[in-house]
């Protein structure tokens, strides 16, 4: 398992007011963009400390939450409860994919730590039922200053013409890609975007 580069991050994680706001909008989108129903189980891959995961798990049976920070983690396991829960599952899926399939596939801002993501969208798609959907956020391309610290960041955003034709390679259908929030920072504006893909 890699560094855990969210160990001092994640204790503080849930106070950035900005990060819960653009974490709503994300969730809004995916909510906007596909019907989720009570007999679902969805996968949010990067969970984190479940801002989105949590929002997405009143709509559905069961969200699963892998993450390779065992920090964030734990964080997550502090604000299940009886009623609203997430199965975290600390494990890196591409070097060890997950066995379980599921109805959909959410991520927030995780996209730009994964390395080869060819590997991880082949990898995911074996993860997603028959007409099944992927739906992440992320950055659009950046000049690499959006983070402060860019340890464990291996892309400064993502191209729309080049993400997009790289999850149709993998065997995605119905590739969509929008611009759904802007992050206002004092030095630039970084837009934020939703891809949605079926297993079809």
């Amino acid at each position: 398992m890699q560094k855990d580069h969210f160990e001092v991050k994640s204790q503080t994680w849930d106070a950035g007011s900005e990060r819960v706001h653009s974490t709503k909008t994300i969730s809004e989108a995916i909510l906007e963009n596909f019907i989720l129903h009570k007999e679902m189980d969805i996968l949010d891959f990067g969970v984190g400390t479940g801002l989105l995961g949590f929002e997405i798990a009143q709509h559905v049976q069961k969200v699963y939450g892998v993450d390779t920070s065992k920090s964030m983690l734990e964080k997550l396991r502090e604000k299940n409860t009886e009623m609203l829960s997430i199965e975290a599952i600390h494990q890196d899926i591409i070097q060890t994919p997950l066995l379980q399939s599921f109805d959909g596939l959410i991520s927030s801002m995780t996209l730009h730590h994964v390395e080869d993501l060819h590997a991880f969208f082949t990898t995911i798609k074996n993860n997603i039922k028959e007409n099944g959907f992927i739906a992440i956020a992320d950055l659009e391309s950046e000049d690499g200053t959006f983070h402060s610290d860019n340890e464990g960041v291996f892309h400064f955003g993502f191209d729309k013409n080049t993400l997009c034709a790289l999850v149709a390679e993998c065997g995605f259908k119905e590739v969509a890609f929008e611009r759904i929030n802007t992050i206002q920072k004092p030095h630039r504006d970084f837009g934020v975007f939703l891809l949605r893909a079926t297993n079809a």
